[in-house]
């Protein structure tokens, strides 16, 4: 297999203002880039049992361990960003669904919700992600991620993810972490959010 870049479904300035556009397009061409590039230099004449970037992750343990690291590295990356891309959109799209229902009977509101998520994205202590995921068990749960550790290599199923290492936000918000994830909510496609939901508990 060999992975290639995904091209956005709207342009690089269709999240202003919350998300600049020269972020995004540097965050996509450059960083995510270099994730797609680096990812195939790892899997490179091996010999792989499975075709799609997310079962190589999901099945980690199959990859030659003087690869591994830099297949999570760079695997992790291009999963995570290709997923983080799909769950934002212009304007974002309103809460519904089974899965607000859901987030309500477990953090108490879909606000309270919100404010967990976003307490522990702020808590994140250097670069890494925080996930509202599907685990092996089937139940929701948010989780911080180091680095590009993705869900996928320990069989769990991202629903909704924010990326926070540097790069996403410090051209427009620099130190300011919390600005970053307040104005993020406001471009947050639940639509897409929900559609993940019902793939992961099929």
């Amino acid at each position: 297999m060999k992975a290639t870049l995904p091209e956005l479904n709207y342009k690089y300035s269709a999240l202003e203002p919350y998300i600049d556009a020269l972020t995004m397009e540097i965050h996509h061409a450059k960083h995510h880039q270099a994730y797609v590039d680096n990812f195939n230099k790892a899997i490179e004449g091996l010999e792989l049992k499975y075709d799609t970037y997310e079962e190589i992750l999901k099945n980690i343990k199959g990859i030659p361990a003087d690869k591994r690291q830099a297949v999570i590295n760079n695997g992790g990356g291009h999963a995570n960003h290709s997923f983080f891309w799909k769950i934002m959109t212009p304007g974002g799209i309103k809460e519904t669904g089974k899965l607000v229902e859901l987030l309500k009977s477990k953090f108490g509101t879909l606000n309270d919700f919100k404010q967990k998520f976003s307490e522990k994205s702020l808590n994140l202590f250097g670069s890494g992600w925080v996930f509202l995921q599907i685990n092996k068990s089937g139940q929701l749960e948010l989780k911080r991620h180091s680095f590009q550790n993705s869900p996928l290599l320990h069989g769990n199923t991202p629903i909704l993810g924010i990326d926070l290492w540097e790069h996403a936000y410090y051209l427009k918000y620099q130190n300011k972490r919390a600005d970053y994830i307040s104005a993020w909510w406001n471009v947050v496609n639940w639509k897409e959010v929900e559609n993940n939901f019902n793939k992961a508990i099929k």
